[in-house]
């Protein structure tokens, strides 16, 4: 193996591969067990594969460790990685606790840790990162940071536990909302909800939307009511009734009192569609113009970075108001449409004649069959009087039609593991049966 020290904050993400070059994974985080008079030991890696599963690679397995990647002798063992106790996770329960330095000039918080191989090819903490509290009285400083040794510093609480929130989220930022949603759900239930009370509402509304219905419950009722009426403000219009639907009636009232009242007057709109119907499936927001509106206006409208790709993939062309509901609807013009038209062409002449919206209270059978049908990712949904309410999503219709424990469902462990070719020489990916590979016993 390389020998080479390496910061653990720096290996979040970075690619795992088999001997072969192809990509196993992504490092999600580095475990190690403490020692009575040593650093504590590295034990493994824990890496996301395909699926949003997370598994366990024993240490022993991984024979480079470099340039931003990671290579390991290709056997993995796919089940999902169940944390040992005695084990620490060191960015999910290490980074940002605080320590006593030993030569009594106060205490540092841990930024970074940096791990080492050593000579009997055993890899452990070698050195800690860590920041002094700032000394100067202006607001945006910041304290003296410095390296020390395991020996020079004192833990001021128990082993594992964590005690700030910040560096975990801190290096977690550039993870897609549905990637956080699994590292936060792979947490301990009280680590999980710490750092979810330190996101920003748009973040934790954007997870939120990412978690089975349990977890979303578990976490809003930790919130106090103006902090949770403000998250539920940022999520989407949907998923927002889908969350208060789940709650007592009396704080879900409460809740829709808080939000701002646009907001609120989406959600409660949606409460009163069953959940099984394009109504109750249907996001409120959809992209709305005019049938003046040119092709250059409707281009513009969909190349915003926060719209949902299947929203971004039409906009729904109506009568003045332009908001949901709105005046009658007239027709849906695809994105690719307008990509074969000139940008003063107006949208108006660019309808789909075929595509024919369905009503509030069409059955989501119904509206998956449509979908499936006319390959749509996305189907308006019209009221009585024939006036723009909504829109279904090929998303909305997932979430819809998956079982409710999908995010976290193994499916390999309700049927057979199937087996590649083994072969040591080639470095194919081999199948462990056991919950872990590795060199024997830790």
């Amino acid at each position: 193996m390389s020998a080479t020290r390496v910061f653990v904050a720096r290996l979040a993400g970075c690619t795992v591969f088999d001997p072969l070059g192809d990509r196993v994974g992504k490092v999600r985080d580095v475990l190690v067990v403490y020692r009575k008079n040593d650093p504590p030991r590295v034990v493994g890696l824990i890496v996301e594969i395909p699926g949003k599963r997370r598994v366990f690679v024993s240490i022993g397995r991984v024979t480079s460790i470099g340039s931003g990647q990671i290579i390991t002798t290709g056997l993995i063992n796919v089940r999902r990685f169940e944390q040992r106790g005695g084990e620490v996770r060191v960015i999910a329960e290490m980074l940002g606790r605080k320590v006593e330095l030993t030569d009594g000039t106060g205490e540092a918080t841990i930024e970074d840790v940096a791990i080492e191989e050593s000579s009997t090819g055993e890899w452990a903490i070698s050195q800690l990162f860590v920041r002094r509290p700032k000394t100067g009285p202006s607001p945006f400083g910041k304290g003296p940071t410095t390296f020390v040794s395991w020996s020079e510093v004192r833990e001021k609480q128990a082993r594992g536990e964590a005690q700030s929130a910040e560096q975990l989220i801190a290096t977690y930022s550039e993870l897609k909302p549905a990637d956080l949603a699994n590292t936060l759900l792979d947490l301990p239930a009280q680590r999980m909800l710490e750092v979810a009370e330190e996101l920003p509402d748009d973040r934790l509304a954007d997870v939120l939307e990412e978690m089975p219905e349990s977890e979303q419950v578990q976490i809003l009722a930790q919130l106090d009511d103006d902090r949770a009426a403000d998250v539920l403000d940022q999520m989407q219009p949907d998923d927002a009734a889908d969350l208060i639907a789940q709650l007592s009636d009396e704080r879900g009232e409460h809740l829709l009192e808080l939000m701002q009242p646009e907001e609120a007057e989406d959600v409660r709109m949606l409460l009163t569609y069953a959940p099984d119907t394009a109504g109750g499936l249907m996001t409120t927001e959809p992209i709305i113009v005019s049938a003046d509106a040119t092709v250059a206006e409707g281009l513009a409208l969909i190349r915003r970075h926060e719209l949902a790709p299947a929203l971004g993939a039409a906009v729904c062309v109506t009568l003045p108001p332009y908001e949901a509901p709105t005046g009658r609807f007239l027709g849906l013009v695809h994105f690719q449409r307008m990509l074969r038209y000139p940008p003063h062409v107006r949208l108006g002449t660019l309808l789909d004649p075929s595509l024919e919206p369905v009503t509030a209270d069409t059955s989501a059978a119904e509206v998956s069959r449509i979908l499936a049908s006319y390959n749509l990712v996305s189907l308006p949904v019209v009221d009585d009087n024939h006036r723009l309410v909504g829109v279904v999503t090929i998303d909305d219709i997932l979430d819809y039609l998956l079982p409710d424990d999908w995010r976290s469902r193994d499916d390999e462990d309700d049927e057979p593991v199937k087996r590649a070719p083994v072969s040591d020489q080639t470095g194919s990916i081999r199948v462990a049966s056991g919950r872990r590979s590795g060199n024997g016993p830790r």
